[in-house]
């Protein structure tokens, strides 16, 4: 996708179910990605936002569910997603010193599109997701201003780039160069075919862990390279953020994202203690009003029956999503001369095949 190298391109084909047109969570209909991208010497950072639809979110709310699979993490928002089960803002995903700086953008982007919210009716709810990209990046330099998660926003496309990108500037990934990964997948069942799209941003992981479908890859790569260097202790996180088109509750939701985990540790992830998983997901459809209506509402919901389908396309997702991330990624030179490789980079050098 935008003319990068992927996984698929390597000749790794992860799972069994059928990819969409784009690979990418935006396979989901309406759901589109911007970035914006602050890199220069010890700026390495940025801001990524993932539109779920292009109508307006208050008024037009979609079902919505997280999980923490570890909880070493500053995402806001995820209470009122799961005390309601809808979700009503777009989602931002920067690094960890920059969630308010987003937030305040996020609700002033907000309050422009909707006049009524906080006057004539209730708040809003922003979801800012973030990792700590401390190690290429000046965080505490806080370089996130407002005017980057609007320009985030209007940049969002169905095509975006992936790797050294947005909110993964700064990201590493299995001690390499990490950041934003996506990934998507087709669900055949008898009432309609339906899509499950991924987008990561990924910082955890050690090199050494590293497995790519079912291949030790990153203990070739940690022998061939352990004379120039050494791996860092896991203190990283990752951000999973799930889309689909598939008419489901928010329970139903619920049990789907969780089983994001079985994509993420077939990379090779462990869950440190330091980690800090989570998951955010959505479905497009069915939209909830903001006003009360003067009729029940009402929405169709897979049968339980379907649901392993989904469990095994939003694991397939995550994995390749997780890879994708990793293979894009470029190389950089951060702060205090900090660095990180690209995985591409060190696959050519020492000629190791991923198949």
């Amino acid at each position: 996708m935008n003319g990068q190298k992927r996984l698929r391109d390597y000749f790794v084909n992860i799972g069994r179910l059928e990819t969409g047109k784009y690979n990418s969570i935006t396979d989901v209909e309406g759901v589109t990605v911007g970035h914006v991208t602050l890199s220069n010497k010890e700026m390495q950072t940025g801001v990524t936002a993932i539109l779920p639809h292009q109508g307006n979110l208050f008024k037009e709310k979609l079902i919505a569910s997280s999980h923490v699979i570890n909880g070493f993490g500053k995402t806001m928002g995820t209470i009122q997603i799961n005390e309601l089960g809808t979700l009503e803002t777009p989602i931002i995903l920067t690094n960890t010193l920059s969630i308010g700086t987003a937030a305040d953008a996020l609700i002033e982007y907000m309050l422009e599109l909707n006049p009524e919210i906080g006057l004539t009716t209730g708040t809003v709810n922003p979801i800012i997701c973030e990792c700590n990209d401390m190690l290429l990046n000046d965080v505490r330099a806080r370089f996130v201003k407002k005017e980057h998660i609007f320009q985030a926003i209007s940049n969002a496309s169905p095509v975006f780039k992936e790797g050294t990108v947005g909110a993964g500037t700064g990201m590493l990934c299995y001690s390499l160069k990490g950041g934003i990964g996506t990934s998507s997948r087709m669900m055949q069942m008898e009432h309609g075919t339906y899509t499950m799209g991924v987008l990561v941003l990924s910082n955890f992981g050690i090199l050494s862990d590293l497995m790519i479908n079912g291949k030790p890859i990153g203990k070739e790569l940690r022998d061939a390279i352990l004379t120039s260097r050494q791996e860092e202790k896991d203190k990283g996180s990752i951000i999973i953020i799930a889309a689909t088109d598939l008419p489901v509750s928010e329970r139903q939701l619920n049990r789907i994202i969780k089983r994001s985990v079985t994509g993420l540790s077939r990379t090779g992830s462990i869950i440190t203690t330091g980690s800090g998983e989570v998951v955010i997901g959505f479905s497009t459809a069915t939209k909830i009003p903001h006003e009360k209506t003067s009729h029940c509402l009402s929405f169709s919901m897979i049968h339980e029956e379907d649901m392993d389908l989904a469990f095994r396309a939003i694991g397939e997702a995550t994995e390749e999503a997780v890879l994708n991330s990793l293979v894009t990624a470029t190389h950089v030179v951060g702060r205090d001369g900090n660095e990180r490789p690209a995985f591409k980079d060190l696959v050519e050098e020492f000629n190791i095949s991923l198949t």
